[in-house]
């Protein structure tokens, strides 16, 4: 990329003329820094006393630095709406902002952040260090009257509305003690009155795990505390975060930098909020599910009224309307930043075109009804032109990268190549609330080109490539050696050229873990590479991959499958989740049929048959003439949760009389040994 012109993969030259990237930073060096977008600067920001980092961590270089200071010429740093927005109906905040769970363990430390009221140090982007300024501010809100909302206390927002009798809560963060803590703060001023409903708006965990700290399962069950939840929602809640919950939940570790040490040259938020709590995680069953569009239902004598938009921030989500108040909920769909088409954790690609029509369903339902529009991360709007115009650019956004991703692939060009081509319309980069502090144009567009194409470029040389281990070995060997690549490597650095520097010293470091020298040279590339960032997820990615190579695994600060979670698992998810560890190889060469009896479940019995290495499993029906099982089993289904998934004591369980066994028992133990363990610490930036 140089100064603006390109050459498109038709062989066509885009000429827009000098500017700044929306993914990166020009004219720095030969760099280019893939930093997710640079779209403005604090005027205040330049070098200042830094807090400690970890040893041998680098400070900014001189282009980095440059770069950090070029931008603020770049975006309105004296348009202060946003905190003056951020700040109106603040109420009072947690003192201190530090949340521990019942043993003592902090979950929660928003004081941490306390170095962001300073003047934008030179190692952090200037717009993102505006942006975690905005998300630190934490406390109780009163958003209008009998509208309240708790910010700051974790990644997500938790919405109080008092009805006639009690309180109806709409997302109750991720862990029990930041929504008990949040719950508690607004208490104490309003009073103690009951939770008499609770909503989630989507089937993301910072949307419903905190459950448990605002209600309990007696007070459901007994119909007291109705949940209300979108369509579909159980079934994703537990794909996303039971089914490849290891995996995202380590890569979410890089994501949200909950690991990192605070400060100037560490993680200074997430874009969405400050980083995700790692306290206990719950989950309720809904027990009333939305599925139309228009679907009214009134709880304490709050009338909603919801909005269906499965496929845009989640597989299961829902917006809704408070008609008798004139103020919108938009969940997750609209907030002050570009979202995700794909978590760099990992997650299903997301459809923008759906997203952008249902922004225009909203805008004509309900924007020009509203005063007040929230969603469940940062700060409402006032004002319906302002509502309009917000969600009207928020939808003009998702829909220009999907239509501009898909005009480019069709002439011929690559997710990479469409990414580093893309630009955004004036005025829409202009406006603060489409920057990528949380998405990226960049990640956005590989998505997109990835929903629509897959993997696979369509050239064959990367139809078979090696995996990364051969890969990197031929490509050092290629270079002449590993003192020779370093020595590339250490040029590219030299020269700014940050993106080529990484390429490089990942072969040699996978080519030999043990090498370190690249370790180190590769993670202060990191470094620039994520102070340069105005994205938080990538920022925190590459000082995560930094502080690994500096220091080894910091593992995963939050588990994925968590008791409360595994807790809400049907009998199906629960088989579904033990298939797909079932260890295939191991397995080739068992056939065993078992039985399960459930007896909370009117003795519903449910097949498993593990052949091949495959374990399929269903319903039986009455008199349907299957072959006798090797064993069955007869059981609850928390006591078949607890010992097949949760670490039960199964010999205890069945020397107690709560597992009984008719059959051959030597069934259950073939199962239970090819059952693998997920890895929650795997490596990531080494083999």
């Amino acid at each position: 990329m140089v100064d603006g012109n390109r050459t498109d993969g038709a062989g066509n030259e885009e000429n827009r003329g000098p500017r700044v990237s929306r993914r990166g930073m020009l004219g720095v060096g030969a760099a280019a820094l893939a930093a997710a977008g640079v779209g403005g600067a604090l005027s205040a920001c330049g070098p200042s006393d830094e807090v400690d980092a970890p040893a041998g961590q680098t400070d900014a270089s001189d282009a980095i630095a440059t770069a950090n200071r070029k931008v603020a010429e770049t975006m309105p740093f004296s348009d202060t709406t946003d905190f003056a927005d951020a700040d109106r109906g603040f109420i009072e905040a947690l003192k201190p902002g530090v949340i521990k769970d019942d043993k003592g363990k902090v979950v929660w430390d928003n004081d941490s952040y306390g170095f962001l009221q300073g003047a934008c140090p030179s190692s952090a982007n200037p717009s993102l260090w505006r942006q975690s300024q905005l998300t630190v501010k934490q406390g109780l809100y009163e958003v209008a009257p009998g509208f309240y909302q708790i910010r700051g206390l974790d990644l997500s927002n938790m919405t109080i509305i008092e009805g006639d009798r009690g309180i109806v809560v709409i997302d109750p963060l991720i862990s029990n003690e930041t929504a008990a803590a949040g719950l508690a703060l607004y208490r104490a001023h309003r009073g103690n009155r009951p939770v008499t409903g609770l909503i989630y708006s989507h089937a993301h965990v910072d949307h419903f795990g905190g459950s448990l700290g605002v209600t309990t399962r007696e007070d459901v069950a007994a119909g007291r505390c109705p949940v209300i939840a979108p369509s579909g929602f159980l079934e994703h809640a537990v794909s996303e975060n039971i089914y490849a919950g290891t995996a995202m939940a380590r890569r979410a570790a890089y994501m949200y930098g909950a690991a990192l040490p605070r400060g100037e040259k560490g993680q200074i938020g997430a874009g969405l909020g400050q980083t995700t709590s790692v306290g206990t995680t719950s989950l309720i069953d809904p027990t009333i599910t939305i599925d139309t569009t228009g679907q009214e239902q009134v709880i304490d004598g709050v009338r909603m009224v919801f909005q269906m938009t499965p496929g845009t921030e989640a597989p299961s989500e829902m917006n809704f309307y408070f008609p008798d108040r004139r103020i919108l909920c938009m969940a997750e769909n609209a907030t002050h930043t570009l979202h995700n088409i794909l978590t760099l954790r990992g997650a299903l690609v997301r459809d923008p075109h759906v997203w952008s029509k249902y922004l225009t369903e909203s805008i004509n339902l309900y924007a020009r009804q509203s005063d007040i529009v929230f969603s469940s991360h940062h700060w409402p709007i006032w004002g319906t032109d302002k509502i309009v115009e917000y969600l009207s650019t928020q939808r003009d956004l998702y829909g220009y990268l999907n239509d501009q991703t898909l005009r480019m692939l069709n002439r011929g060009m690559v997710g990479s190549e469409i990414a580093e081509a893309m630009q955004l319309p004036p005025n829409i980069q202009k406006a603060w609330y489409t920057h990528g502090y949380y998405g990226s144009v960049s990640h956005n567009v590989k998505a997109i080109y990835q929903r629509y194409m897959g993997w696979f470029d369509g050239n064959p040389a990367h139809l078979w490539e090696h995996p990364p281990v051969e890969n990197a070995k031929r490509h050092v060997d290629a270079m002449g050696g590993a003192t020779a690549a370093i020595k590339k490597a250490r040029k590219a650095y030299d020269d700014a050229d940050y993106r080529w520097a990484v390429q490089i010293l990942n072969y040699v470091i996978f080519a030999d873990a043990n090498n370190k020298k690249a370790k180190d040279l590769q993670a202060s590339a990191f470094e620039q590479l994520g102070y340069g960032s105005e994205n938080a997820t990538w920022r925190n990615f590459y000082l995560s991959g930094a502080y690994e190579l500096r220091n080894g695994s910091f593992g995963t600060p939050t588990s994925a499958n968590s008791k409360g979670l595994l807790a809400a698992l049907t009998v199906d998810q629960a088989f579904d989740a033990i298939a797909l560890n079932i260890n295939g190889p191991k397995a080739w060469d068992i056939h065993v049929v078992t039985d399960w009896r459930f007896s909370d479940q009117q003795d519903r019995v449910h097949r498993a048959e593990l052949r091949n290495g495959v374990l399929v499993h269903y319903d039986r029906r009455p008199n349907d003439g299957l072959a006798a099982p090797d064993a069955t089993i007869t059981l609850t289904r928390g006591g078949f949760i607890q010992n097949m998934m949760g670490g039960g004591d199964m010999k205890d369980a069945i020397a107690k009389g709560d597992i009984t066994i008719d059959g051959n028992p030597a069934a259950l133990v073939q199962i239970k040994g090819v059952i693998d363990k997920p890895e929650p610490g795997f490596a990531i930036v080494t083999p």
